[in-house]
Parts: structure tokens; sequence; C-alpha cells
């Protein structure tokens, strides 16, 4: 083994041999229980991000966990098309050569497309490699290949028949500049400064208010939208307007006489207690308008500009003639925020502006086009989900599917009850076409493909049919990725073996958006051999997210990104300026972005290796819980991977060469290899109660313990004294032990730490007997309950506090380590004196001892420490040159004291006190406390001296 632990020379060779040699792949023995994952598919053009690498890390580690039990594993791998960040990545792309993808045409953009996907699609797969990913990269998928396309188009169909889909008229999130309809998770609610306007609306027929007022005042954010209300909301319990009910208003400007309807979405504590209802641009005036049959006038252009003509609609969607669709010409075209403007300069000069207010609002933008969203009244395809809800939810409910942190079934729950139908059609290019065509009546046919649409409904080849120019939601075609990745709708070997799944990790943000639909898709669609729903998978780990060292997310405006390849690989600062820096879509953020950076990390980042960013991930992997990431536990478990094959080396310089007992011997155990040997075998099974639960965090911490502290610290000072004087029995006891420990801990780690763990296994392997290419494939270990040794557990640690009780003492004293010391005992027990007489060697050696001497009279002058009931004496005498000793402290005593008096100062200052904060006071006196405290000991340590 190389001097230094070199991560940047193993890794990369390693990931190669395991893929080439195919260990990735199930192994195909249907004796033996499958293990299967599914990767959630990262976008086919985005990088790997730390979200992703979190995420990766724990399904690795479950997937090689699982394999090195022996299971048929099946770590599924893909992509995803990603509908509109694709067609915005590409459309940009154009853009710089000034062409739009309405010059090229729908199939030659298409093309384009794919090209791109050609070209750059390898991306995120290449750095889920470096993540050490240990997927089936033979199954590799794609939410556009042509197997997901066919299982895509025959689940649209199959819901089309069953009445589960439909076409109507309803009110979605639009995005003007994208021109497509977008879902929840693609809208990003921003805070703004605002303002509310009160306008007056003029009661008709001659009715007044109770306080004798000709008309109500309503508030609103969105002036230009009231050019399309049909409605005003009162609450019917508001003694103000309850009399009013059922009454008629004009609206200003437009002329139409809209009801007075009762309704508790009026909030009397909130506002004026009115509220205008514009059931086509507002969603909850869509609740409102449906509640109380209100017709819906649509005002708004795709791209948000004023109508020529109104498009009015009754409360299914359909054409209306209630009102008239006629709107005042100045506002014809007219931006909406230029109308917005317009509509309140009329209203005040209509004197019917009663007044306006300062506003915080809440406006939401797409996460795309940047702009605006508007609520609009569009024709979409719509999946009914309530059928599917109700099976879907009563699956967590009677525990088919669990939800780990529990907590998130509660989220579930929330949504799933309160569901509404699915919007699943989107205005873009990139994507499923909708498999559904029309007649020139307008008619609509779905079905696989036009020539089967024309079969089954006898249409001849002249009649003209035109395909819906719609692509489905990318989230449609993913809620299928269970069993679809699996050969559906073909009844493959590969759904029957690995099919319900076992874990899918997530974060919490899509729960609805993806898990929920792939339950209710997946249970809708695949049924076992009884006919029983099938879930998708029995287990949903949430993770939390991974935000900055503030606890700030990650984003590039921010400039907090940190990418999981630069603390693999390292960069140096100018590159990691430039990466944070460079093409912002706020360039006005640059220049505090690099300051920041440059002032985080002056060095630049350091490379870390995969091993020591997968085992923070997992350390830092409390159930649920967001994760602040912290450079120095990277760098402290980077130190880790530093220490495990520091003392690999030690192993393998005292053993290569040597008996070790494989080939049969006499075998002698110290009790530091007992006590190893039992402590190794808790670890094991500590472990493995934390692997079994997902606590990725305490099986992480309970390996570093055990690696650091027990096997590096303790156990491999304690074999120095039996290598170098034991007897050769002895001898071949520890080197066996020193082996089959490190041997059987490396592959204990192997799913936290898959590279270094392999590396080293390939030298340790032979030398205890263990054949095989790879660490991988062999068994994880198991807890030996005739390795239990309680005895020596006890021994051992009175061994270890023997020891730490001298050190101490020395450190208390600035005693040399090279100096021997004499230690008396006083009130030792029999088994105190018998556990001395065992380890006399092992204790003179490890804590530098001339002798051990049970104290028979008086005691001279000595340090103490406590060992249970026993006291462990160190006389003084001799020990130390007193006066210096004695200067020493002074001058420590002095500075603790200078400390002391500028605290005791600062905590006199009344403006100090006024002014900082709580937690910074209670640090100033916390500080105070431990210099006196400090002072005192040190006062005590004087007077022990001069006594000598």
């Amino acid at each position: 083994m190389d001097k230094t632990y070199n991560p940047q020379s193993i890794e990369q060779r390693h990931y190669q041999r395991w893929e080439e040699a195919g260990y990735f792949k199930p192994h195909g023995d249907t004796s033996k229980d499958p293990y299967c994952i599914m990767i959630p598919p990262p976008n086919v053009t985005g990088s790997l991000h730390m979200g992703h690498a979190f995420q990766d890390t724990i399904m690795d580690t479950l997937v090689r966990y699982q394999r090195m039990q022996g299971k048929n594993t099946l770590w599924q791998v893909g992509t995803d098309h990603a509908g509109i960040a694709t067609q915005m990545v590409v459309e940009r792309k154009l853009a710089a050569d000034n062409i739009t993808r309405q010059d090229l045409g729908r199939e030659t953009f298409i093309d384009k497309v794919w090209e791109w996907k050609e070209e750059s699609g390898g991306t995120i797969t290449q750095q889920l490699r470096r993540m050490g990913a240990s997927v089936d990269w033979e199954r590799e998928r794609f939410t556009m290949d042509p197997g997901m396309s066919a299982a895509v188009q025959e689940v649209f169909v199959r819901l089309y028949n069953d009445d589960l889909i439909y076409r109507g008229k309803r009110l979605v999130n639009w995005d003007p500049k994208l021109h497509t309809a977008i879902s929840d998770l693609e809208v990003e609610n921003k805070d703004k400064k605002g303002h509310m306007w009160h306008f007056r609306y003029p009661l008709a027929d001659g009715v007044k208010t109770a306080d004798g007022k000709d008309y109500i005042v309503v508030a609103t954010t969105r002036p230009e939208t009231m050019l399309g209300d049909t409605g005003v909301a009162v609450n019917p319990e508001d003694p103000r307007y309850k009399d009013l009910i059922g009454k008629e208003l004009i609206l200003p400007i437009v002329g139409r006489r809209i009801p007075i309807v009762g309704d508790e979405h009026a909030d009397m504590e909130k506002g004026t207690g009115c509220v205008k209802i514009t059931p086509a641009h507002d969603f909850n005036d869509y609740e409102v308008g449906k509640r109380h049959a209100l017709p819906m006038i649509n005002v708004l252009t795709f791209n948000a500009e004023i109508r020529a003509e109104a498009e009015v609609l009754d409360t299914n969607g359909e054409a209306s003639d209630v009102y008239s669709a006629e709107l005042p010409a100045k506002y014809q075209g007219m931006e909406r925020f230029a109308a917005r403007k317009a509509i309140v300069a009329e209203f005040d000069e209509l004197g019917l502006l009663d007044e306006i207010k300062d506003h915080d609002l809440t406006v939401p933008y797409g996460d795309r086009g940047g702009v605006v969203i508007e609520p609009m009244l569009t024709d979409q395809w719509y999946v009914r989900v309530a059928p599917m809800a109700k099976t879907a939810t009563e699956a967590v409910e009677n525990g088919d599917i669990q939800f780990v942190p529990k907590q998130y079934e509660n989220m579930y729950f929330a949504w799933m009850r309160d569901i509404q139908d699915w919007c699943i059609s989107r205005q873009l290019w990139w994507g499923h076409r909708i498999p559904a065509w029309y007649d020139e009546s307008g008619k609509v046919y779905v079905g696989n493909t036009e020539a089967e649409v024309r079969a089954a409904n006898g249409l001849s080849a002249d009649a003209v049919l035109r395909q819906d120019d719609d692509v489905l939601d990318t989230w449609f075609s993913s809620a299928l990725w269970t069993f679809a990745t699996l050969g559906w709708p073909e009844d493959t070997d590969a759904l029957k073996t690995f099919h319900p799944t076992d874990v899918l990790v997530t974060g919490f943000d899509i729960i609805f958006f993806w898990v929920a639909r792939m339950i209710m898709m997946t249970m809708h669609f695949i049924k076992d051999e009884n006919g029983k729903p099938q879930v998708p998978f029995k287990t949903v780990y949430v993770t939390g997210l991974i935000r900055d060292e503030q606890g700030d997310k990650m984003s590039k405006s921010k400039g907090n990104v940190l990418d999981p390849l630069d603390m693999i690989d390292g960069i140096d600062l100018e590159t990691l300026v430039q990466k944070r820096t460079g093409n912002m879509m706020q360039p006005q953020l640059a220049a505090k972005i690099e300051k920041s950076t440059r002032k985080q990390f002056p060095e630049g980042i350091s490379a870390h290796g995969t091993d020591a960013l997968r085992f923070t991930l997992a350390a830092m992997a409390s159930t649920g819980r967001d994760i602040n990431w912290d450079m120095n536990r990277l760098e402290g478990y980077r130190n880790f991977a530093n220490k495990l094959w520091n003392a690999s080396r030690y192993v393998l310089m005292n053993t290569e060469d040597q008996d070790c007992g494989k080939d049969g011997g006499e075998m002698e155990l110290s009790l530091a290899d007992q006590w190893i040997l039992a402590q190794y075998n808790d670890t094991v099974k500590a472990i493995r109660e934390a692997m079994d639960t997902y606590r990725f965090d305490i099986a992480a911490n309970i390996a570093y313990e055990f690696t650091w502290n027990q096997f590096c610290d303790w156990y491999l000072e304690l074999t120095k004294p039996v290598l170098q004087n034991g007897t050769e029995a002895q001898q071949r006891g520890t080197r066996h032990t020193l082996l089959t420990v490190l041997e059987s801990l490396l592959r204990l780690m192997h799913p936290l730490m898959p590279y270094i763990t392999e590396e080293i296994w390939q030298t340790v392997a032979p030398m205890v007997g263990k054949g095989g290419d790879t660490i991988m494939l062999k068994a994880y270990p198991q807890f030996d309950a005739a390795l239990v040794n309680e005895s020596a557990k006890a021994d051992l640690e009175w061994v270890k506090q023997f020891i730490v009780a001298v050190r101490n003492v020395r450190g208390e004293l600035n005693v040399a380590p090279s100096k021997p010391l004499n230690v008396l005992l006083k009130n030792a027990s029999e088994q105190d004196l018998a556990r001395v007489s065992a380890n006399q060697i092992m204790l003179n050696k490890l804590a530098n001892l001339e002798s051990i001497t049970e104290l028979s009279g008086d005691a001279p002058m000595s340090t103490t420490q406590l060992i249970g009931e026993m006291e462990l004496l160190i006389p003084m005498a001799g020990l130390i040159d007193v006066e210096a000793e004695l200067a020493r402290i002074d001058k420590q005593i002095a500075k603790l004291a200078q400390d002391a008096e500028r605290v005791e100062k600062k905590l006199s200052n009344q403006g100090f006190l006024a002014k900082a904060p709580e937690a910074v006071v209670a640090k100033e006196q916390a500080k105070l406390d431990d210099a006196k405290r400090d002072i005192a000991k040190l006062e005590e340590q004087k007077e022990q001296l001069k006594a000598l």
C-alpha cells in the first residue's frame, strides 16, 4: 500500500473495473430474495447537485448493503426528458443564432432536442459514476425511449377508455412567456411590496347598505381582473351586508350587472369584508363561482394582454351568452400591468377609488420563464384522480406502504383527501405527444396510433384527422417509473421479480407531485396474481434539504451552491469564483457573491475524495431533517479515511510475511484481542440495526467511533507489547485478530465508503484466506453470539481507565511521556489486584511505568486519580521542577486574570448590556465563569506544589 491515501488514484480505476465486470447487475438467482430501488430520474440535461449526491449516497448504501446479504439486487437507473427545462435549453441555444422553434417547425425542432440530448445527456450519468453509484447501467432508461413512450401511450388510452381522462376548460397556472400550463411545483412564490386598491361598486336598483351608502367597497391587489368580475361575495354572517345577498351591483367601467352572493370565503375581519369574484382569473374565485353558478369571463390573452373580446363561459366551461363579450375599446390589446394602471386611473376619475393601502404580497412566478403567472381558463386534459386516490390512501393507512419518518404520512393524507383533478397537458413540443386526434367537426378520437384510431372507428383514409398539439406533463411519464422501466405493458420476468420495489428515496417537496401519483398509477395498472392492486414500493424514505452552513437554501442567485464534484476533486479559488458568478440571471449580484466566496474559500476547495463526501452525507442524514452543510465535517471525514488507511498499513506491516495463523498453529488471544473482537461484534449488531431502520447517521457515527477510537487509538496501541515481547502463540493470535477484524471492518464499512474499502481489501483478503475479485460481493458481517465477552470488555475498560488516569496526571503536571512513573494503589480490591497482575506488561508499556505497588502505609505527597473505589496515587517528589512549574502556573493565572478583567469590564458596561443580544451576553458571562474556575483550579495546584 502507498504511504499516503490518494483517492484520485483509485476511485475511477475501481469503478471502471466494477462496471466492466458486471458486478452491479442482478445475480439472477431467484431462490434469493429480490431487492430493488428505482432512482428518481434526474433531468437528462442536468448536472449533479448536492441533493442528488445525498439521495444517491443513501440509495447506493442500501443497495450495497442488501447485495452483500446475497439478495438479487437491482438499482434501476434512468433520466427524465424534463419537458419544459430541456425545451428551454434548446430554445436558448437557437436564440443565440436568432432562430426560434417556430422558424424550424415542430419536427425539425424535436430533432434538434434529440441532438442536444445525445450531446449533453451523459453529463449527469458520468457524475453518478463518480459518486460510486452501483446502478445497472445496461438497464438504463429514458422517459422518452421507445419502451417508455409505448407504456405512456398505453396508460393514456386505457385511462381514457376507463373514463378517467377527459378534456375540459378549467383554471390552470399559465406562463405568459412560455405559453404553457405549469404545475404548482414550477411556481415560485415571491414576497413583494405592493398595494391594495379599494374600489366602490355602486348598488343597482336604488338599494342602500345598512349605513345608508349606495355602494359597497371591494379591495383587490389585481385591478386589471375586475373587467372579468361576475359577482361580489360577502360573509352570510356579516351584519353589514347579509341583507344585500341576492341584490345586484353595477360593475364600473363595464356596466355589467353582477350579483352579491353569501359565501364563507369572504372574511368579515379582512379588508372591507367584500370580495370581488373573478372566476376566470383566480383559483379561490373559481371555486366560489362554481358554488354559486357564476359565469366565467376570460379577459386575458395567452400573452397576458386584455382581449379584444371576452370569452364568456358557464360554470361547466361551455360558451354562454349570459353576458356581453364586449370589453372597453381603450383596454383592448393592453398589457396586463399597463391595464392595471389605466383602470386605477379611471376609477379615480369616476370618483370610485376609495383608497390605496400599502400591502405585502405573495406573487407567483414561473420558475423557468421568470414572469408572473396568470390563473387562466384554458382547454386542457385532466385525469380524474379521486377514484385512484382512495385506493392509494388506503395503501398507506393499512401499512402496505410506510413513510420514514412517519410524520410525512400526514402530509400525504392531507393532499390525498383534498385532491383535485390533475391537469396533464402542456403546451410544449418536447414530450410525449397526446395520443388524441380530431376530425373536422372537432370530435375527438383516442388511440395508440392514427392507424389504430382509423381502424377502430371505421374512418376512411381520406377523412382528415389532426393530432392534438399538446404534450403530457413530465410527471405523467415519471408516475409510471417503477413498472414501465421493468417492461410493462409486457408481463416480463423483471416485472415479476422486482415489483413491487423496496424503497423510494425522495424529497418531501415531491410527495404529492411524484410519490402520490406513482402510487395511484401503479395500483390502477399493476395487480398481483390474485388481482389485488400492487404498490410501487414498500417504503418511502423522505430526505431533508441540503442547505448551506448558515441554513440557507442553496441557489445560483445566492452564490452558495456547492458542486459535489468540486468537493471530490477540489477546485482552485479563481475557477470557483468564475463558476459561481458566470451566466447569472442577476449579474448585479456577482460582486457580492465573489466577495463572500473569496472570504469563505480563500484557498479554494481541496480534494476530499468520494468516500469522504459520501461518509459526510451519511453521517449527517438524520431522518427527515434538513442538513446545514459543514465543510469542517467533510475535512474531518477525509482525515477519517486517512486514519483507516494508516491503520491498515500498520496491520499489514505487522502481518505481511508473518505467521498469522492462516494455516493453523497454536493461537493465544490477549485480553486486548478478546476485547476488540467483542467490541467489533457489538459494532456489527448496532450498525446492522441502524441500517435496517434507515438511520445512516447512526451507522456512520458508530463506524467512526469504533474505527477511530477503539480500533486505531486503543487496540493498535495495545497490540504493540504483544508483537514486541509476546510468545509465538500470543503473537500469532494478535496478528490473526488484527487481520480478521480489519478485513471484516472493511466489509462492514463498504456500503458507506466503497472505494477505500475495496482498495485495502484487495491486499488484506488473501491474507485471511478470502478469495474473490471484489469486496462488494462478499458477505456483510453478522453478529456472532459466540463472540459476546462481557468479562473481556469489563477488564479492558479497567485497563483503559488506568492508562488514561496516568496520562491525565502527566498532562496536568506537565510530565514528559518519556519519564517513567511509579504508581501506588490504595483501596485496591482483589479484582483490581488481579487485573494489575494479569496486565502488568501492558500497563507498564502503555503508561510508561516503573512500578505498580499496593500501598501498605501512609501515602507520600501524591496526585490522585480514582478508578472505581480504587485510588491511583503518583508520588510527586522529584517528579517535576517545582520552581519552574510554579512560574508556569503563575503566568497562566496572570493571563486568565487579564481575560477575566476584560470580560468583567464589558459586562459592567450598561451600553453593551442594553444593545447586545441575550445570547452574546450569556456567552461573555460563560467566558468569565470559565476563567474564574480555571484560576481556582490553578491556585489549588499551586498549594499542592508548595507542599512539596
